[in-house]
């Protein structure tokens, strides 16, 4: 079968690969319907997030189930969302709700993305995908919601909805700031989640003209971030998203953060050490989280609320294209792309 493979920073290559076969009665077999290209694989395929190839790429999708074990939970035909986190759901950690970091599974054990050393599981932009423990990871889509629409629900979606939608849920009508940027899709989504879920005021703040509109589309309320170094907020924020990757973006999120705030920075911050503002998150009781978005834990309630209708990923799609031309559009500089069959 066929699967695009990541080689170097802007080159990638359609590689014959094994095809998957069914090795245990929970595993499945599905087809990738629709791909979604990740924040992390545009920096990937630009350079700017150094990996090493050659690996499969691509790991945000909705697929539909061709063969299954007999106890796989799921039957072929039938339309999946694929987390792109391998977990088995019976560890401790996937009870505990770490499903991105399940014990029984390699460190960091995911689709798409590969490094010297680590297992590799395939990728998304292939005929097929092999998913074990699938009467666990496997969710079915819900009927009448568009792939197309769904496909980044695996990641990114997951991941700006994690930065909101629990903190509001323990605090409603909370206020709310992202900090957009770097992971420039995930800051989108998490102020669409932001106000699905019924903050009292999401402001999404961003020096890109583009992305403030489509915030604005999704129903936040936008300004250029216009970040000085040292900068001082104008006002004080209950959850706090960074999304900017940028050492000053990560300090002026600090800074805006009201008494007791959580802060969650998604972007993935390169250099070897971060300088932060402790001593001021200190004194506020601010709570710092960063870490990957536990994709199978959170899914269910993302995909309720994609459902329901409240909650609307299109407003980041910028191109939606073929399978065929995924390799030489990775690099398009836009927030979301969407690769069908």
């Amino acid at each position: 079968m066929q699967s695009l493979h990541f080689l170097a920073p802007g080159r990638f290559e359609w590689r014959e690969v094994a095809t998957p076969r069914l090795a245990d009665a929970r595993h499945a077999i599905v087809r990738p319907l629709a791909v979604a290209r990740c924040d992390l694989d545009l920096h990937i395929a630009t350079g700017i997030v150094p990996f090493i190839g050659p690996f499969a790429f691509g790991h945000e999708c909705v697929a539909e189930v061709v063969d299954a074990g007999d106890a796989a939970g799921v039957q072929p035909g039938q339309r999946v969302v694929v987390p792109f986190q391998l977990s088995c759901g019976a560890c401790g950690s996937c009870r505990r709700g770490f499903t991105g970091s399940c014990d029984t599974m390699p460190p960091l054990a995911n689709y798409g993305l590969a490094t010297a050393g680590r297992t590799e599981f395939g990728g998304a932009l292939a005929d097929l995908m092999h998913v074990p423990h699938a009467d666990h990871m496997l969710v079915p889509l819900p009927a009448g919601l568009d792939p197309v629409k769904v496909a980044s629900a695996t990641d990114n979606i997951v991941d700006g909805w994690r930065g909101v939608a629990p903190q509001l849920a323990a605090r409603p009508g909370a206020s709310v700031l992202v900090v957009g940027g770097l992971a420039q899709s995930v800051g989108l989504y998490a102020a669409g989640a932001a106000v699905a879920q019924g903050a009292g005021r999401v402001l999404y703040l961003d020096d890109d003209a583009d992305r403030r509109a489509r915030a604005t589309a999704m129903g936040a309320d936008a300004a250029p971030l216009a970040l000085a170094e040292g900068r001082r907020p104008a006002e004080l924020f209950d959850i706090v998203v960074e999304a900017a990757g940028t050492p000053d973006a990560l300090g002026f999120a600090i800074r805006s953060g009201a008494r007791n705030a959580v802060l969650t920075s998604v972007a993935i911050h390169l250099g070897r050490t971060t300088p932060v503002p402790l001593t001021e998150a200190y004194y506020k009781g601010l709570t710092l989280v960063t870490a990957r978005a536990d994709s199978r834990a959170h899914l269910p309630a993302v995909l309720d609320c994609l459902a329901c209708g409240r909650l609307h990923p299109e407003h980041v799609t910028h191109r939606v294209l073929g399978f065929a031309e995924a390799g030489e559009a990775m690099t398009d500089p836009g927030p979301k792309l969407v690769f069908v069959r």
